[in-house]
């Protein structure tokens, strides 16, 4: 029932649009202020290994081991990624635009400083992201998603419409 709500109601679009522009100004704040003020995660990612240990480690042992073998020594990556991605999902949910996609990227974003021990406003994302992640197309009914989704799923059809035309027919094997 509430599924059906999330996911057909205008009402509940409305809603939803609410939740979305929270989000994306969440999201869009955080980013520019690590572009705009300099940004290193270094910090960060040795306070998080810094409380992978003890008799109730904060951090996972699995994803302390993620960040010593592949985040730290590839922190410059992570320097780009996490201001750009923060920014770019603000933007992408205020717009309205791939909602469900730029949703599911913040939501990874906010289990990933999660899983690093910080919890800050980071559960309350999720669990307003998962709102719009079950909602889908309906979470960007009130915005760019309304114009957008109908040409890319007509453009995608197309595209593999072609695609098994040119394939050749292979008989099935009796």
């Amino acid at each position: 029932m509430v599924v059906k709500w999330l996911r057909e109601h205008v009402s509940a679009a409305a809603v939803l649009t609410l939740f979305r522009l929270y989000l994306g100004y969440e999201w869009v704040t955080a980013g520019w202020h690590k572009l705009t003020g300099g940004f290193d995660a270094t910090g960060f990612l040795k306070g998080a290994l810094s409380q992978a240990s003890g008799e109730h480690p904060a951090v996972q042992s699995w994803w302390a081991s993620f960040i010593e073998h592949v985040a730290l020594p590839n922190v410059g990556f992570f320097n780009f990624l996490v201001p750009w991605g923060e920014t770019l999902v603000g933007i992408a949910l205020i717009l309205g635009v791939f909602t469900t996609f730029s949703a599911l990227m913040g939501a990874v974003m906010n289990f990933a400083f999660m899983f690093s021990g910080a919890t800050s406003t980071n559960p309350q994302m999720v669990l307003l992201t998962v709102f719009l992640l079950v909602a889908g197309a309906n979470a960007g009914k009130f915005g760019l998603d309304h114009w957008v989704l109908p040409y890319v799923r007509k453009y995608w059809q197309q595209f593999w419409n072609k695609r098994k035309g040119s394939r050749p027919h292979i008989a099935p094997v009796s």
